[in-house]
């Protein structure tokens, strides 16, 4: 697909009746093929389970009366959908709702479900939230490896940073706050903070640390970047267990957190909110 096609970085007019057709997917095959993908299959055609977190901050509708009303909204989206979708669509979407008429917040969220479940080719959840009844963020799980003092000359991923102990087996959780990639079709900075779960082979921090942030100057989209990290961990380290997640910041109402694992995911792996979300 060209950037053309795309509405990221695109002048658009803002619709604000409900418009399902501002949908715009994009298959997650062709970046699939690019990944050096184990060859252990465990999720049908694919080397990890996950999912797809997306938060969206900005949805309001108007009741019956014409009163706006607002709420938070969680999609989860299971990796192996067919598709993303763009950004940008999905903000413009979501603004579709702002002057249309509903009857309650389950005729809402039964739209949301029926017409992203249709656009990312999978059935998804959508969970809505009243304001005030948002969970409050969490403290990240495991170690933070930012402190360490290491020298940095790479800026692009680079699988040949990372380093490990096949012959000694722990189990342990690190976190850093300086993963940043760009998008790949305006070039603004996407941040995130990434928490890597495993057991088995030991990886080296200072290592990984460099390699988290050798995607400095990358340009791809946040499930693919998780996706990288997953399978570039799994090549050069053999573990029992192995969660990669990312939280991004917001942009435009909307955050995105990917989560790839070995095996089906665990509800006590859930990274909540963070502070920069």
């Amino acid at each position: 697909m060209s950037s053309d096609e795309l509405l990221l970085g695109k002048e658009t007019q803002y619709v604000f009746e409900y418009d399902k057709s501002l949908i715009f997917p994009i298959a997650r095959s062709g970046n699939r093929e690019r990944l050096n993908m184990p060859e252990t299959r465990v999720n049908g055609d694919l080397a990890f389970y996950g999912q797809d977190i997306w938060t969206g901050y900005e949805l309001s509708w108007l009741n019956l009366k014409g009163k706006p009303q607002v709420a938070i909204a969680e999609f989860l989206i299971p990796a192996n959908s067919t598709s993303i979708v763009e950004s940008k669509s999905f903000k413009l979407y979501l603004n579709s709702f702002n002057n249309t008429k509903l009857e309650n917040i389950e005729e809402v969220r039964g739209l949301l479900q029926q017409d992203l479940s249709e656009g990312f080719g999978a059935n998804i959840e959508v969970k809505l939230f009243a304001v005030n009844d948002f969970p409050l963020v969490k403290n990240v799980l495991g170690e933070c490896i930012d402190e360490l003092d290491v020298d940095v000359t790479c800026f692009e991923p680079n699988v040949d940073l990372l380093m490990v102990n096949s012959q000694k087996q722990v189990s342990n959780t690190l976190h850093s706050h300086l993963l940043k990639s760009n998008c790949p079709v305006t070039g603004q900075p996407d941040w995130a903070t990434v928490v890597i779960q495993y057991k088995g082979s030991e990886i080296d921090n200072e290592s990984l640390l460099k390699y988290i942030i050798s995607y400095r100057n990358h340009d791809d989209f946040h499930e693919h970047c998780v996706e990288q990290i997953f399978c570039d961990l799994c090549q050069v380290g053999s573990f029992d267990e192995l969660v990669v997640t990312a939280r991004y910041t917001r942009r435009g109402g909307l955050d995105i957190n990917p989560t790839r694992s070995l095996k089906p995911l665990n509800p006590e792996n859930t990274i909540g909110r963070m502070a920069r979300q």
